[in-house]
């Protein structure tokens, strides 16, 4: 099973996360299958870069975000209802 998660870089004590799409076995740091976005937890304000089309593409195929990176997309991905244009007026 595909899961979306973070992968840790970074020097020590100074974090920096990658969020990838990953089989659920492998090792935190092992082989992925794709970089889907950024995590910068120590900048201010926090920064958080997602490829909105690949996080939506791996999530349509059945991936599972981990729960850190679901709250990640909750806090900084507009909803699905805000993206939708609003039907013309007549």
């Amino acid at each position: 099973m595909l899961t979306i998660r973070l992968r840790r870089v970074g020097a020590k004590k100074r974090p920096f996360f990658r969020v990838v799409v990953t089989e659920s076995g492998e090792k935190r740091d092992g082989k992925f299958v794709e970089v889907v976005g950024h995590y910068y937890p120590r900048s201010t304000p926090v920064q958080v870069d997602l490829d909105r089309e690949r996080v939506t593409y791996w999530l349509s195929k059945g991936a599972q975000p981990s729960e850190t990176v679901r709250s990640l997309i909750k806090r900084h991905l507009p909803a699905e209802a805000a993206e939708q244009p609003a039907p013309a007026a007549q």
